[in-house]
């Protein structure tokens, strides 16, 4: 059975259906160069509503596991890929990807040159694109649907007035994001954007976390003068989208990049210690650098590839964000002790070092 993969900018391509058969989606075409880590791609929040280009070439050789998924269920609209393997070889696999897309009604497509595919989006940045059963009008753009990020607000407190606590802002948060600071004397709870500075001040936080997410961050405009207020009294850890929102609420920039980065192998250093990490990252916004300069906001960090910000903090204060995911689901484990500097800082109040 035939898939049609239509861009915005009139390119068709003509591959073969896999998952979801009869499934047709509109949505914002993005690739990401992840040699591993589909599954966790797949369930990321991040991508939400996105059509998922993978460019490596065979995907799915190692089926799909337990315990694995970022959230409870696949957030990506559709999944585009060169070859997607009949076969799976993993002693923890419980089922292969084309019958758990099938299962979660995605539709993909296959059989296409995925190579040529990301130079188009490499030119023309990101885009919408449909994913049909027949050809459309090479003219129809990809109708822009913005579905809500939000969830219902959740609580994970063990009671105990002696722990720490850490209210995450989920504005699509990952599970792992979740998982890496819920342990021993801390508890975490999920609050929703909807959420006011009173509604989060009430819980009593030990430190905010403001989480990752899709989209552009001035669509958060509303809840800028929340983080105002929060950085006022809070120590504060910004995640991704995040880090966006934390640079505008100080007044900086951000802008729509070319293509984004969307990958596990980002190399990102730190300006304060000149170490390089290798990252994972998925976004489409960008804080704009010279933006930062009239703000109180310090860049710490830089993508090596590209320079765009990787790192913000506050001088004088305990606040900080990054741009890439330190929580590796999937990626590499470098950045990981952030957490742990996160925690040191909810216990000393003091400023970023």
């Amino acid at each position: 059975m035939k898939k049609y993969l239509t861009l915005e900018n009139g390119d068709v391509f003509v591959g073969t259906a896999c998952g979801d058969l009869a499934g047709e989606i509109d949505g914002e075409l993005v690739f990401t160069t992840s040699m591993t880590g589909y599954q966790e791609t797949l369930t990321d929040p991040s991508y939400k509503n996105q059509i998922i280009t993978f460019t490596y070439p065979l995907i799915g050789n190692y089926g799909i596991s337990l315990g694995t998924n970022q959230s409870d269920k696949v957030e990506a609209a559709a999944v585009v890929m060169k070859e997607m393997t009949d076969q799976v070889f993993h002693y923890q696999s419980v089922i292969s990807l084309d019958a758990y897309l099938k299962q979660s009604k995605i539709p993909a497509i296959s059989g296409i040159d995925t190579r040529q595919l990301t130079k188009i989006i490499r030119q023309y940045g990101t885009m919408k694109a449909s994913l049909t059963n027949f050809p459309i009008d090479a003219q129809k753009t990809a109708n822009d649907h913005q579905a809500s990020v939000i969830k219902m607000a959740s609580l994970s407190t063990s009671g105990d007035k002696e722990n720490d606590h850490v209210v995450v802002v989920d504005f699509g948060v990952k599970d792992n994001i979740v998982r890496s600071m819920q342990r021993p004397g801390i508890d975490v709870t999920v609050v929703t954007p909807d959420s006011t500075y009173e509604d989060i001040s009430e819980l009593h936080p030990t430190g905010i976390l403001l989480s990752n997410g899709p989209g552009d961050p001035q669509d958060y405009s509303n809840f800028l003068p929340v983080i105002e207020k929060l950085q006022a009294n809070f120590p504060i850890f910004g995640i991704c989208l995040g880090h966006q929102l934390l640079a505008l609420a100080n007044g900086a920039k951000t802008y729509k990049m070319t293509f984004g980065h969307r990958g596990i192998n980002h190399p990102v250093k730190n300006l304060e210690t000149g170490d390089i990490f290798i990252t994972s990252q998925n976004h489409g916004y960008a804080v704009d650098a010279d933006s930062v300069k009239s703000t109180p906001l310090k860049v710490t960090a830089l993508e090596v590839n590209d320079k765009t910000v990787e790192g913000l903090r506050y001088p004088g204060r305990p606040i900080f964000s990054v741009q890439y995911h330190p929580e590796a689901a999937p990626g590499p484990h470098d950045a990981t002790k952030l957490f742990d500097h996160f925690i040191e800082l909810m216990h000393t109040n003091e400023e970023v070092h």
